[in-house]
């Protein structure tokens, strides 16, 4: 008809639309993954994991440490997208504003840092490996020779479920959980689920939590003496700027 507009075909509009949904994952994924891994590389939970995989089952302690890795990030990432309910344009320059405040404290934290902070942090974390040690062997003692597991009055499927379940896996899954919230990893992806794909942000920081638990069971004491924390905390900072900085070129409607 004459005078009548152009109007674009349903399927030009809806691959636009997937473009830039995919595009949303996939930047939402590639900045988890990097602020996890910057943020985990020779922390706490790390050393937990680094530690705990070289006295006991290394599989045991990875299921464990990856359980509360990844109910923490899941938890992180629903946090983060309660906050959607705010005007995407407040919540995007707030959080570039936080990366940026975090960016500047990890510099300053790494430029103060002595080169000897990531052998404090392991001395640290085995001293308090070794006190649970401690507590379970006692638990163990008090409950005489046939433990809790294999009581008398336990039915055979309460064995298997605690069989599954062991010590081990309980201790590695406490202390990483308990490591881990109100860590600057979990801000961080409360952060990023406020302003990218929530999708993407879940999916990068459990797989960015899964090289750094992974490095960290497999390499053990050997990799966590050869980390620098410091040189980590620097790049860090460095890693978190850039994000904040980007933000000066990306408008807030062009996320997800």
């Amino acid at each position: 008809q004459k005078g009548s507009s152009p109007v674009a075909p349903v399927h030009i509009v809806s691959d636009e639309s997937a473009d830039k949904t995919n595009l949303g994952f996939i930047h939402a994924f590639v900045a988890a993954i990097s602020v996890i891994i910057v943020s985990e590389l020779g922390d706490k939970t790390f050393f937990i994991a680094a530690i705990m995989a070289m006295r006991y089952n290394r599989l045991t302690v990875l299921a464990g440490a990856m359980l509360a890795l990844g109910l923490m990030t899941c938890l992180s990432v629903l946090f983060g997208y309660a906050t959607t309910v705010i005007p995407r344009v407040y919540t995007y320059y707030v959080s570039t504003a936080l990366f940026a405040i975090f960016g500047i404290r990890m510099l300053r934290e790494g430029l103060k840092m002595s080169p000897d902070e990531g052998q404090e942090e392991l001395e640290e974390v085995q001293a308090e490996i070794k006190k649970k040690d401690e507590e379970l062997q006692r638990t163990k003692l008090l409950n005489g020779p046939g433990d809790v597991e294999s009581g008398p009055g336990t039915t055979i499927p309460q064995k298997k479920w605690l069989h599954f379940i062991s010590p081990i896996f309980v201790q590695a899954f406490t202390l990483t959980f308990l490591a881990e919230w109100g860590d600057r990893s979990q801000l961080t992806t409360i952060v990023l689920a406020a302003r990218e794909d929530p999708y993407g942000v879940a999916v990068g920081g459990t797989v960015g939590h899964c090289l750094c638990t992974g490095l960290a069971v497999i390499g053990g004491r050997m990799i966590a003496q050869k980390i620098s924390v410091r040189t980590v905390t620097i790049i860090g900072g460095i890693v978190f700027l850039a994000f904040a900085f980007s933000a000066l070129f990306i408008s807030p409607d062009s996320g997800f």
